[in-house]
């Protein structure tokens, strides 16, 4: 079963950057990044295709936030500039493991692999 570990959080100021990495020990097609922040539900934040030719961005990180994918190291990374204090939240990277087809990309269930999460934290 592959596993993903998610790294690059912390702590920073609004209009800072940084970068997310997820590593996954195995195969994998789509990868995407959503996030948690306290008292809310999970939303899609990225979606990436194994091929990278298709990629999703949530309307509140677009322009700001960019996903990429290096398939040699089965790592998918997000690039989060000018960070924002709504953009405090748990980020989870999540995997399909399974199908090829980039479908329903930005939808939780579309995905079978999830990360534990990485706290990221923006200071006003």
């Amino acid at each position: 079963q592959v596993q993903l570990v998610e790294s690059g959080g912390g702590l920073v100021q609004a209009g800072d950057s940084l970068r997310l990495s997820c590593a996954a020990s195995g195969r994998t097609y789509a990868m995407a990044w959503f996030r948690q922040a306290p008292g809310k539900e999970r939303e899609f934040v990225a979606a990436i295709s194994w091929t990278g030719t298709r990629i999703d961005y949530a309307d509140s990180v677009k322009g700001r936030f960019t996903i990429t994918r290096d398939n040699a190291k089965n790592t998918v990374y997000l690039q989060m500039n000018s960070l924002k204090p709504e953009d405090t939240a748990v980020y989870y990277c999540a995997a399909n493991t399974r199908r090829s087809t980039y479908v329903m990309a930005t939808v939780g269930r579309s995905y079978d692999t999830w990360g534990q999460g990485t706290h990221v934290s923006v200071s006003s």
